[in-house]
């Protein structure tokens, strides 16, 4: 006898959320570089905790992946998902610009 899996419901706080898929570009580990990385770390684990996935991408090392996401400057973020892609560049520092860039604000 075959079990059917039961379909996930949706929370009371909402419906299922995606999980948040971040690149994060930067050349080598600068110190804007690293304050990029624990200022992103930091909202996540403050605002979607369980619900991300941050993929470090050195473009002193792999220079060539920058042209698949535009990269002109460094250190940038990109959110890939959910659609639609945003792009913030800096140290991540500002906060409120990060939440509403990432769209959890």
């Amino acid at each position: 006898m075959e079990k059917t899996k039961k379909p996930r419901k949706a929370s009371k706080s909402g419906p299922l959320e995606e999980i948040i898929h971040l690149r994060l570009y930067v050349a080598g580990q600068t110190p804007r570089s690293l304050a990029a990385l624990a200022n992103l770390k930091q909202a996540c684990q403050e605002h979607v905790l369980g619900k991300y996935k941050i993929e470090v991408i050195d473009l002193l090392l792999k220079p060539q992946l920058a042209s698949g996401d535009q990269i002109l400057a460094v250190p940038t973020l990109v959110r890939r998902l959910p659609q639609p892609i945003r792009k913030i560049i800096g140290d991540l520092s500002n906060k409120e610009k990060l939440l509403v860039g990432l769209n959890i604000a």
